[in-house]
């Protein structure tokens, strides 16, 4: 556990940050090896099937993920308070909701699979072995990767960001075997990849709860003593709701550019599968460094130390988007090297799917520091516990800008080029509602301690808000 209220704001959010970057490089490699095994040994339509399960994967989960992001916040904050029964409690509620919604979240996936590519406009050809990889994998997941991803955001709420990674790189080096197994050795096509990430995510579901029986810690799970406790679930739903809404609807407004991108070719879609794989690695120094510095804003305001999150926030800032131009770049210039790891170049389509997702990287990492800068600024104000206005914020630019963006460019000279671009036009407009949100601090206002350690006449003084924000 991490006292994130102590010590020099830079060197504490990068401390907390890297074992979170460090572990989600790994989580990524659990989709991009799968996509490379199933591409260079299955083929572009196998990979254009594998691609497709990802958007409708995250769409009815992410309301799950959304509420672990509140109960997140509600520990760091009662952590950063420390009324360490409430950090307890808070864990305890997280695990019974996170077990039963698994189970609801893998029946309905697994019944509803082959309605569901029909529905978004597969290309029929595809539509088997995506049903088959799909079906396979939220029957046999979904119940061990929320209830791990649920452990993971209350360690990392009580400063424990490290324990959570130690066991995602097994998890991912074990995924990484398994995969070649299946898939290379064993001929189980996209079932395969799915039944090797399955084993993976339980083993390290297994692992985590193993390590929190064996030692003595303030979110060790006992199932005898296991307490439900709505007042905090409501709190966690308070806060996680806007997030799970808009994670949701960003999930949705995927499968809506992928109901655009199914209007083109089956190279186009297994081009937008590698590539968005590709990409992801430039996304995740930005929404990690967002996540740490949540926690740190969240243990922060729950302790009254709220002089440290203007010079946090500044600190992310700079790391979250050194980090991130760096990638990009790399992503700009071997964009075609990193495109071939994921086809066999003696086949006939092949040149054609490097050609398209050396494009989308070309584009969309070359403005990658829009999304950045939006995430850290949105990172603020979910640690603060003000989720709602980052919510339509973000919602706004996905269905208003986004997708109607992607529509019409896609029917211009431009084709699956004009969705590219419109990824970039959401970003720049979610960017300028999350700073003008920032601005107005009335973020400020929004923690679950009900600002006990803030004096009543600082709280309730107008000008609090703007003289903070105003330093930034």
């Amino acid at each position: 556990m991490q006292d994130l209220t102590q010590g020099k704001e830079i060197s504490v959010i990068f401390k907390f940050a890297m074992p979170m970057l460090i572990g989600n490089i790994f989580q990524q490699l659990y989709n991009m090896v799968d996509s490379i095994v199933v591409g260079q040994y299955l083929g572009a339509e196998a990979l254009a099937a594998v691609g497709a399960s990802f958007p409708i994967i995250f769409s009815i989960s992410a309301m799950v993920i959304g509420i672990t992001i509140g109960g997140s916040v509600v520990v760091s904050q009662y952590f950063g308070a420390k009324q360490y029964d409430s950090v307890r409690r808070s864990s305890d509620t997280m695990s019974i909701t996170l077990f039963i919604s698994g189970l609801i979240v893998g029946i309905a996936g697994w019944y509803f699979s082959d309605a569901v590519f029909v529905l978004i406009g597969l290309p029929e050809q595809i539509i088997p072995a995506a049903s088959d990889y799909f079906s396979t994998l939220m029957l046999t997941t979904s119940v061990s990767m929320f209830c791990y991803h649920g452990v993971a955001s209350v360690l990392r709420g009580v400063g424990n960001s490290k324990t959570p990674l130690y066991f995602l790189i097994l998890s991912a080096v074990l995924n990484a075997g398994l995969d070649y197994l299946f898939v290379a050795e064993f001929g189980w096509g996209v079932k395969g990849a799915a039944w090797a990430t399955a084993i993976a995510t339980l083993l390290s579901w297994w692992a985590t709860l193993l390590y929190l029986h064996r030692i003595r810690s303030l979110v060790r799970l006992s199932l005898r003593n296991l307490t439900f406790d709505k007042t905090i679930f409501r709190e966690a739903l308070r806060i996680g709701l806007p997030s799970g809404v808009q994670q949701t609807f960003v999930g949705l407004g995927g499968l809506a550019l992928m109901v655009i991108v199914n209007r083109f070719s089956v190279e186009t879609i297994a081009a937008y599968t590698a590539a968005g794989r590709a990409d992801m690695f430039v996304a995740m120094p930005a929404m990690n460094f967002a996540a740490a510095l949540s926690g740190f804003v969240g243990q922060n305001i729950g302790a009254g130390r709220y002089d440290r999150i203007r010079r946090g926030l500044r600190s992310t800032l700079i790391m979250s988007n050194a980090v991130c131009v760096g990638a990009s770049l790399l992503m700009v210039f071997f964009g075609e090297q990193i495109m071939r790891l994921f086809v066999d170049a003696s086949v006939e389509n092949s040149a054609e799917v490097v050609r398209i997702g050396k494009e989308y990287l070309i584009i969309i990492c070359s403005f990658y520091f829009l999304f950045c800068t939006m995430f850290t600024l949105n990172g603020v104000m979910r640690g603060a516990g003000a989720t709602l206005i980052p919510m339509f914020i973000t919602l706004f630019g996905l269905w208003f800008v986004r997708v109607p963006v992607a529509w019409l460019l896609s029917e211009t000279a431009l084709g699956a080029a004009g969705v590219w671009w419109s990824i970039v036009a959401g970003w720049a407009v979610g960017l300028a509602g999350a700073y003008m949100y920032y601005r107005s601090g009335k973020w400020m206002k929004k923690d679950v301690i009900h600002r006990r350690h803030v004096p009543e006449q600082d709280v309730e003084n107008p000008n609090i808000s703007q003289d903070f924000t105003a330093r930034i």
